[in-house]
Order: structure tokens, then C-alpha cells, then sequence
């Protein structure tokens, strides 16, 4: 179902990613990010990149749909699909924290790039091969 970068059933996280976008607030880089993601009881979940004047204390727009999701009672295996959008020309992937924070969700999770003029699909083990996960405790 999400194998395709342009199959329609992007859409409604496309839609989602790019509202969550438009409420962004970053003063200091001007990037903009917007996140969705669905999960498995079929709820689209969007979040956005809040900055802050102590970088260190930023929220990524993945981790900020992400604590949402977990708030609406995300449990790991919940994930379906992620979209991550900007509005710059080179696609944006998830930066190395928010891989580690979605991989807690999800192992396998196909996770769909996009700005306004493209789209670009990967797999998060792909984009987080040997992952820390909590198999590592046992």
C-alpha cells in the first residue's frame, strides 16, 4: 500500500504534514518541517519543528508527531507510515534523533519525503540500519 511515492494513499498524510507545516515555529532557521504519521487504528497525526532561542531544546516535527501520537495512545508496532515535508529544493530526511525515537515505534516503517515538486520513498531501517532498539535490554 505504501510502496508507491505517488500512490494516493499518501494523501491524507501529505495533506496533514504540510498543515502542520504552515504552524511551524521557527524564527531563528526559517526551516519549516512538517511530519505526519498514521497509525495502525488508521489515525493521521501530524507535528511541526518548534524552535527555541536554546537550540538544545528544539522539537524536531517527527518528534512532535511523535509525543502526539504517544499521547493519543500510540504503543510501539503502531506505526504505518511517516511523511516528513519541506519547502526547499533538496528532500529532507528525519534527522538521526527522530530515526532513533521512530524506530522505537516502528522498525519497519516506510517513510515518504516531500517537498512541492517531488517525492522520494525509503524504509526507516534503511535510514537507521543497526538500530539501538530495547531487544538490546534482553
Amino acid at each position: 500500500m505504501f510502496d508507491d511515492p505517488q500512490a494516493p494513499e499518501w494523501a491524507p498524510l501529505l495533506d496533514a504534514a504540510w498543515m502542520a507545516r504552515s504552524h511551524a515555529h521557527a524564527p531563528y532557521s526559517r526551516f519549516q518541517v512538517g511530519a505526519a504519521l498514521l497509525t495502525a487504528t488508521g489515525t493521521v497525526i501530524g507535528g511541526c519543528n518548534v524552535e527555541n532561542a536554546a537550540y538544545p531544546v528544539c522539537l524536531c516535527a517527527e518528534r512532535g508527531a511523535l509525543s502526539a501520537a504517544v499521547a493519543a495512545g500510540l504503543q510501539p508496532g503502531g506505526l504505518v507510515a511517516a511523511v516528513v515535508v519541506t519547502d526547499v529544493a533538496e528532500l529532507t530526511p528525519p534527522c538521526g534523533a527522530c530515526r532513533q525515537a521512530l524506530v522505537e515505534f516502528a522498525g519497519a516503517l516506510p517513510v515518504l519525503l516531500a517537498n512541492r515538486h517531488a517525492r522520494q520513498l525509503h524504509r526507516l531501517e534503511n535510514l537507521l540500519p543497526h538500530s539501538f532498539t530495547g531487544g538490546h535490554f534482553r
